[in-house]
């Protein structure tokens, strides 16, 4: 368990898994981390995920839709920054002191 600066106890909420059904591939989460623990995939029509290109300019017509997938788990500070934008509150935290104990 940690404190906040004003003494208020506070434990890292570690994101762990993002649900791909629910995901509407928005990007909110994906900007607001500053450490790549996230990225954007296409899903095609067989339901398989498919890079998307690295510009903006990507080929659309290739994804049914979007999804963010986690990249470096390992990464996440447990802010829950990502967790407060999702819209669709597709995203599964774990606290600290649950994944030690694991």
């Amino acid at each position: 368990m940690f404190i906040t600066r004003d003494g208020t106890p506070w434990e890292p909420a570690y994101l762990t898994a993002i649900d791909g059904n629910k995901c509407i591939g928005c990007g909110r989460c994906y900007k607001v981390c500053a450490r790549d623990v996230m990225h954007l995939m296409g899903v095609d029509e067989d339901d398989e995920l498919v890079a998307c290109a690295a510009d903006e300019d990507d080929d659309d017509e290739e994804f049914v839709r979007k999804v963010m997938v986690l990249h470096q788990a390992g990464n996440c500070i447990g802010c829950g920054a990502c967790a407060r934008v999702c819209p669709k509150g597709c995203q599964t935290h774990v606290g600290a002191a649950v994944l030690a104990a694991a």
